[in-house]
């Protein structure tokens, strides 16, 4: 059986900082719907030139394209003992999708490994790592305050979804360091065994 974990949690939440520690423990294959795009996008693929157009022109990257992503990287991807989605899913919708997608396999979603922190952390985190990457679209504090919202409306909903078939496990990654984190990040994994 293959595992399919799902990292979740809001946007600085340190889902990206610790899925390297989680992949490599547990060698699964990291998924992140962002480099996912990036990569389709670099490639010049028919699915990265749509994607392209869209976010050009401010839009969402409809759930199809995210979702034919996933399931070309489930079909093509050999040697790992599973995958760790990040970024993905975001919404009801694509929640249900996933499960379609991973029914038709004969496999279901293992577990979601959630990182909470509260949105004044998230506000911290994110202008800090704005100003660290230089991601000035990151900097403001609309598109950040735009961020939290939408995490709340859209993808919040998740948690009773995966609480109601208790796949839904979370820490809290407030701690003062990365490696207090991890370490709790880590110790949840290995709960999950």
């Amino acid at each position: 059986m293959m595992k399919y974990y799902i990292l979740f949690g809001p946007p600085g939440a340190g889902k990206g900082t610790h899925a390297g520690a989680i992949s490599e423990k547990y060698n699964l294959k990291h998924v992140s719907t962002g480099e996912l795009l990036r990569a389709e996008i670099a490639a010049g693929s028919p699915l990265g030139l749509q994607a392209k157009a869209l976010i050009d022109a401010g839009a969402l990257v409809p759930d199809e394209i995210v979702e034919g992503m996933i399931e070309s990287v489930f079909d093509t991807v050999k040697g790992v003992d599973g995958f760790l989605l990040d970024g993905f899913p975001r919404t009801i919708a694509q929640a249900e999708a996933l499960d379609k997608i991973l029914a038709a396999r004969g496999e279901e979603v293992s577990a979601v490994v959630s990182i909470m922190i509260s949105d004044d952390v998230i506000r911290e985190r994110i202008a800090k790592r704005a100003a660290v990457e230089g991601r000035a679209d990151d900097a403001s504090e609309a598109t950040i305050s735009n961020r939290i919202a939408t995490y709340h409306a859209q993808t919040e909903p998740l948690i009773e979804y995966y609480k109601n078939n208790g796949k839904y496990h979370q820490i809290f990654g407030d701690g003062a360091t990365i490696e207090v984190n991890r370490a709790k990040v880590l110790d949840l994994m290995a709960s999950l065994q």
